[in-house]
């Protein structure tokens, strides 16, 4: 298959896929045919299987990038960050009002939890046609088969695991629809996850450790399989799984400078592993999975068209997100009363295209932004090097003040002499920000929004942080710190002694280590499952699956350490911060619901519609 085919190929079966599953009608989870770029005609040998596991990669990749992308939603649902555009109704701000199942569930400017449920669809159809489809392909060897079928069981389960953290119960085909069906049926979170372990533990016999950076390996498999380990309470299997990984002698922690920049004296490895270039870098040992994008490629072209563009602008768009949006109107001024700041590209101080025109859709919390940082040395925290960033890092820059008021070129300040604010919102336009994380060279968007960039999904770091989790649930507490010791001492951080550890604490390191890499919400529910179900106490609380919806960790958490949901702080437009323990879980899109007339799928408790709901399945059903 030509260079040109598979293009053609990738680009019908993800925007087929995507539109099938995006329509009200009832065929929701039933495919449209694919003409000449069909299942029957391209998914008979290695090329054609391989075309059809990038477009897995191609639908799994869209979650980090694009102007509101979907990872912000995962942050949101966290205690690490919240909406800071306050100057519209309808953002995630108060979830009881905004997240109900018949909402705009898949709006950059609100949520995209609707995308989560159609997309991870998505990628579970495209997923089950290559599994149905390998058996008939005679064209390829046995030894081939296994690992395109451990591969494609890679993304099935990733999308699983991501359903089942974010819905709870959901419906589970595991087998190509080849007609309309309307009759799903939602079945037990524990049961789905028990397959996907099986699936992944045949992965991980055949699929290789090297691949090609972007390609799944086996590495990648043994990763997921830690996480969905730890979600079934199997603590051992947990262990032995990362351990797996750890010990392989493929992946190591990069510790030592490499790549772009490594010659420049100010930065560090912190710096080093998130520049675009370094993330598929050859000697990068550290990433286990990643996605691509690379401004003038084919994936490129086909990411933005597939996003909505023309083929041109796009990329992730995180400066846009994560930055404060110090010049979004005129309310930062300077001790004089002058309008300090413009978004304008080009001036002099020229602060736009230097750390991007933020918006504050993302923005940190005091949890994340002073809270977990626990060492002065941390290099992932550390402002001399610029790998995090301060509003008073940044300079007057407004041309009209230039001969008129003696502020501009020099820092901003939150007050004036007499502790009047300067700024007058600090919401969306005073905080702080990891730069090293969100920096990524614009070269199609001015003022720059964040380009193209390769980017983690899994990392050696993280297989660290989730065997240290194991250890802890088990007790053994020498041993989690042993593993977050490896993460905290790379970045220059004093050892934890054994009798510092907690999940809290290995919650904080995630934080630290993970911030846009890992779905924070998906953890914490995770991690909200293990409390329940084990009953072990959290700051003397104890917790069951039966009062799931009603009391649970990850709600818990989040009022404890997100300082807006903890206070109902009030935006300047008037909306309150507000959650409940019933966003433990997201609504099912009550369009998905009304699609299916004749199954039966439930909608999670509190919101409208779970009055009607019956026990989920314990077995699944095709």
């Amino acid at each position: 298959m030509n260079k040109i085919f598979k293009l053609a190929f990738l680009l019908s079966f993800v925007v087929i896929s995507t539109m099938t599953l995006n329509s009200c009608k009832k065929d929701w989870l039933a495919p449209k045919p694919l003409s000449i770029y069909s299942p029957e005609n391209t998914l008979v040998d290695v090329a054609g299987f391989n075309a059809a596991l990038a477009a897995c990669n191609r639908n799994l990749r869209t979650e980090w990038y694009g102007d509101g992308a979907p990872m912000i939603t995962e942050q949101l649902f966290s205690e690490v960050s919240v909406d800071g555009t306050d100057d519209k109704a309808g953002p995630a701000q108060n979830l009881d009002l905004q997240i109900t199942p018949d909402a705009n569930l898949n709006s950059a400017d609100f949520n995209r939890i609707g995308w989560y449920w159609n997309q991870e669809y998505v990628g579970v159809r495209m997923a089950n046609t290559i599994i149905s489809r390998l058996p008939t392909a005679t064209a390829i060897a046995d030894a081939d088969k296994n690992i395109l079928l451990g591969k494609a069981y890679f993304y099935r389960a990733y999308d699983y695991y991501r359903l089942t953290h974010q819905f709870g119960d959901v419906p589970c085909p595991t087998k190509e629809v080849t007609s309309a069906k309307v009759d799903f049926t939602t079945v037990k979170r524990e049961v789905i996850l028990t397959q996907m372990k099986a699936d992944l533990e045949f992965a991980v016999k055949y699929v290789p450790f090297v691949a090609d950076k972007g390609d799944v390996n086996r590495g990648a498999c043994y990763h997921l399989l830690t996480k969905i380990n730890l979600a079934l309470g199997l603590f051992d299997d947990a262990i032995a799984s990362a351990t797996a990984v750890i010990n392989a002698g493929t992946f190591k922690l990069m510790t030592a400078r490499f790549g772009v920049d490594a010659g420049v004296a100010t930065k560090n490895v912190t710096w080093d592993l998130h520049r675009p270039d370094n993330k598929s870098a050859g000697a990068n040992t550290e990433t286990l999975f990643l996605v691509t994008d690379r401004l003038g490629t084919a994936s490129a072209f086909l990411s933005s068209m597939l996003d909505g563009g023309s083929g041109g602008t796009g990329g992730m768009r995180i400066m846009r997100q994560v930055a404060p949006g110090v010049s979004v109107g005129t309310t930062i001024f300077t001790p004089a009363g002058g309008t300090g700041m413009t978004a304008s590209a080009g001036v002099e101080i020229d602060i736009m295209n230097i750390y991007g025109r933020g918006i504050g859709r993302a923005r940190n919390t005091a949890y994340s932004s002073y809270g977990i940082w626990d060492d002065i040395n941390d290099l992932r925290h550390d402002s001399l090097s610029g790998n995090w960033l301060y509003p008073e890092n940044l300079r007057y820059n407004n041309p009209a003040l230039k001969g008129k008021d003696t502020a501009y070129g020099l820092r901003l300040r939150l007050k004036g002499p007499t502790g009047t604010l300067l700024c007058d919102d600090t919401l969306r336009r005073w905080y702080p920000w990891p730069h090293y994380k969100v920096y990524i060279p614009d070269t199609e968007n001015v003022p720059m929004q964040g380009g193209h960039s390769d980017w983690y999904v899994f990392r050696l770091a993280e297989t660290y942080l989730l065997r240290a989790e194991a250890y802890m649930w088990k007790g053994d507490a020498a041993n989690a710190a042993a593993d977050v010791n490896a993460v905290r001492t790379r970045a220059k951080c004093a050892p934890y002694t054994a009798a510092q550890m907690s999940i809290a604490t290995i919650l904080d390191e995630r934080a630290r280590e993970l911030y846009w890499e890992e779905p924070r919400k998906t953890e914490l529910t995770r991690i909200a499952y293990i409390f329940a179900k084990t009953g072990q106490p959290y700051n003397g609380k104890t917790y069951t699956l039966a009062n799931f919806s009603t009391s649970n960790f990850m709600v818990d958490r989040i009022l404890e350490k997100n300082n807006f949901y903890k206070s109902n702080f009030v935006t300047v437009h008037g909306d309150q911060f507000r959650i409940s323990q019933y966003h433990v879980l997201w609504p099912v899109p009550q369009s998905a619901i009304l699609a299916n007339p004749d199954g039966h799928m439930n909608q999670n408790l509190g919101y409208s519609g779970s009055a009607g709901n019956v026990a989920a399945s314990d077995k699944i059903i095709d």
